[in-house]
């Protein structure tokens, strides 16, 4: 079997120099299925994926070990794996998923190793109003306390 972690140093090899670009993901299967997801703030082009395909399949041998590569971008509503995905999106709208609640929207204010920030309509009792209004309030989650997170796609 392919180690990950060999697909893993090949393809951060190929990325260096590639400022915009990160890994995103990497899976080996035990019958040796790879998938390399990467992605780049701009978006990912095919020639890009292609160039990778190659790089990574010119460190691999067929003859000894028999495998499946695809390169590909990280699907745009998929959810985040990565930091540098939350850090893309930072003054987007995107949804989550908490682990304890109901899904939210709002905008992705900040994101760290920590955690990130969403700026989110939340229904409350204001003083001096009979019924709830929505006010805007910051939530701040830490990255295992959401099952996911991911952008919103809007079509206007």
């Amino acid at each position: 079997m392919i180690e990950k972690q060999r697909v893993i140093d090949i393809a951060k090899q190929w990325l260096e120099g590639k400022e915009s670009y990160f890994l995103v993901d990497v899976q080996v299967t035990p019958d040796n299925r790879i998938t390399v997801e990467i992605d780049q703030a701009e978006g990912v082009w095919i020639d890009d994926c292609v160039e990778l395909s190659r790089f990574i399949e010119s460190f691999l041998d067929r003859n000894v070990e028999d495998y499946e590569l695809e390169v590909g971008s990280a699907g745009i509503g998929q959810p985040f794996k990565v930091l540098q995905q939350y850090i893309n999106h930072i003054g987007h709208e995107v949804e989550v998923l908490p682990k304890t609640g109901t899904k939210l929207k709002g905008i992705l204010v900040s994101a760290d190793k920590k955690g990130f920030v969403l700026r989110t309509g939340q229904k409350q009792l204001v003083e001096g109003s009979k019924r709830p209004k929505t006010v805007e309030v910051e939530m701040r989650f830490s990255h295992d306390e959401v099952k996911y997170s991911k952008y919103v796609i809007s079509i206007k």
